[in-house]
């Protein structure tokens, strides 16, 4: 029987889902070489870094973090009209980055993601009330050119969503954004307290004239078709949105379409459905054929939290390593998670993307 990819990792602070991880995460050779002190076994660095047993915050290790310097490279594409380009496994620093308790383990497994060769980092003001941009923030002081940085704000009013968008600066320790969304587009009636005249779209469009955000863009878990509406009104640079084989919301069929249409950056995100898409029950899959459905889609890059190294070790293979699903695969993996299709628009009712302590969740 096939092994559920959540059998193999263990959460911080969860029970292992088993005695013994099935998977050893190591570093995948890359165009660069990634140097190591000549005193210091290729297994000894994994192990000082924390890398060979899954589930294991990063260790923090003087000689090891000067072992591993060079960045990797993961494959990149256009971020749309914006003519950026970045990896296309961006790092979600949502709930699953606020996981790592320890915030210098968080900080130290950001770094470690940029090394890796992720140049795309997603955060927001409602994951921990700042906390996320707080730890980003502290990475990115002295990692600015290295990344591309996205932030998000919940406001949905002018003045709000300004004031909120000056304090994630303050905390990103920086004097702009490279992308900056109104956060969690709903139904039709809260796209149009986002289209009044004192509403967030008029912050969003200042922003971006105030060069708070080079670039603008809105973000939607729920309703393609109301996405797609605020895509065709509005002149925004960037959209993010749920996409994944289960296709909630109808955002493949509608949103991406329009996006592509406007040649947007386009971001996918909810690639496992915050794990709910991930095992071996009926309208589950492995995270491979996730992540590579997503990837395979019109899209620029996907967001994916990765609250183990093991997560992102494997993720990063997955990428690194990257070939598109056939058309036939991907019909056969849309048709594979239908059964899901309904209880991720539930659970995704309302959602916003902040801290959580129910680890127990994460189990299918």
């Amino acid at each position: 029987m096939a092994v559920s990819w959540l059998d193999e990792f263990t959460l911080p602070g969860a029970r292992r889902a088993s005695s013994l991880p099935r998977f050893s995460a190591t570093i995948i050779p890359s165009c660069q070489e990634v140097p190591m002190r000549k005193d210091l076994s290729r297994r000894k660095f994994l192990e000082r870094v924390g890398l060979t047993t899954a589930g294991v915050g990063l260790s923090l290790f003087p000689d090891a973090a000067e072992a591993y310097t060079a960045i990797a490279s993961l494959p990149k594409r256009t971020l749309g009209r914006t003519n950026a380009k970045v990896s296309i496994l961006a790092f979600g620093c949502g709930s699953r980055f606020l996981m790592y308790e320890d915030e210098e383990k968080a900080i130290a497994a950001l770094n470690h993601a940029i090394d890796l060769g992720i140049t795309y980092l997603d955060t927001a003001y409602a994951y921990g009330d700042g906390k996320s941009e707080s730890r980003v923030g502290k990475v990115t002081a002295t990692r600015r050119k290295d990344v591309w940085m996205a932030t998000k704000i919940p406001d949905r009013t002018r003045d709000a969503f300004l004031r909120r968008l000056e304090s994630s600066l303050t905390r990103l320790q920086t004097d702009h954004v490279d992308l900056v969304h109104i956060h969690s587009l709903g139904q039709a009636e809260d796209l149009e307290k986002i289209e009044a005249p004192d509403g967030a779209l008029k912050g969003l469009l200042e922003a971006r004239e105030q060069k708070l955000a080079r670039f603008i863009g809105v973000t939607s878990h729920t309703n393609g078709e109301i996405l797609a509406t605020a895509i065709q009104r509005h002149d925004l640079d960037c959209v993010q949105m749920a996409l994944n084989a289960s296709r909630n919301g109808r955002f493949e069929e509608l949103a991406l379409p329009a996006a592509n249409a406007k040649n947007l950056g386009i971001i996918a995100m909810k690639v496992t459905g915050q794990e709910f898409l991930l095992g071996n029950a009926a309208g589950k899959a492995d995270i491979d054929s996730l992540l590579r459905y997503s990837m395979s889609l019109p899209v620029t890059t996907a967001v994916v939290g990765m609250p183990t190294l093991a997560m992102l070790e494997r993720n990063t293979t997955i990428t690194r390593n990257f070939s598109p699903l056939t058309k036939h695969e991907m019909d056969r993996l849309r048709q594979q998670l239908t059964p899901s299709r309904d209880g991720l628009e539930h659970r995704l009712s309302g959602h916003l993307d902040g801290p959580t302590a129910a680890l127990e969740l994460f189990w299918v």
